[in-house]
């Protein structure tokens, strides 16, 4: 069961960023840094995809609205992405189930990726720009700095981000009335859409 911090740290941190979790390991497995990165992470190809991507969630996370989209759209990949991640870390071990890593990985995954996409609808209320940018930075620098703690400590890594969760999904229930007034705005923007569509349209 010694795979299993590093396991659940990964998911953690893959329902934040995904592919930066992905670039990360792999570079950590091509320097040498670490020898409990799987060949599959390392590979080429696998590191300029994640890169790519990672500059494109980079970007997109910080402008407002936008990140909630590519949230929306991140719903299945990054738990998928935290389950992939967690089955392959427990192939190289073999301390630990490929199917049982996954479940952790991938269940991890999903709930942080619920605090996240939940934080950013409650931060899209906010009239100023300037929170997103913040919060996004934030975010990619704990993901980070705690799967790159995690490297040579991952019981300690594992404990930060049990913390982070479970202070996340409270922060979250607080947060509801917020997440609404969200849903409500987009939800009256896409009306007012549809309505102006239909009033552009020539007479039959």
């Amino acid at each position: 069961m010694s795979v299993l911090p590093l396991v659940f740290t990964s998911g953690w941190a893959s329902g934040i960023n995904a592919y930066a979790v992905v670039l990360l390991l792999g570079i950590f497995g091509v320097t040498g840094v670490s020898d409990d990165v799987p060949q599959t992470l390392q590979r080429p190809e696998v590191l300029i995809v994640a890169g790519v991507l990672f500059l494109c969630e980079a970007v997109a996370d910080k402008i407002p609205y936008v990140d909630s989209v590519w949230d929306s759209v991140h719903t299945v990949i990054r738990p998928l992405a935290g389950a992939w991640v967690g089955a392959l870390l427990a192939g190289q071990s073999g301390s630990l189930s490929d199917v049982a890593a996954g479940l952790v990985g991938g269940s991890t995954a999903l709930a942080s990726h619920a605090v996240k996409a939940g934080t950013r609808m409650a931060v899209n209320t906010s009239p100023e720009p300037f929170s997103n940018f913040v919060l996004s930075l934030a975010e990619d620098l704990g993901v980070a700095g705690i799967v790159s703690f995690a490297m040579f400590h991952p019981e300690a890594a594992a404990i930060i981000a049990a913390v982070l969760l479970v202070s996340g999904l409270v922060v979250l229930l607080f947060l509801v009335s917020r997440i609404r007034r969200f849903l409500r705005r987009r939800a009256q923007r896409r009306e007012e859409r549809r309505l102006a569509s239909r009033m552009s349209e020539p007479p039959g």
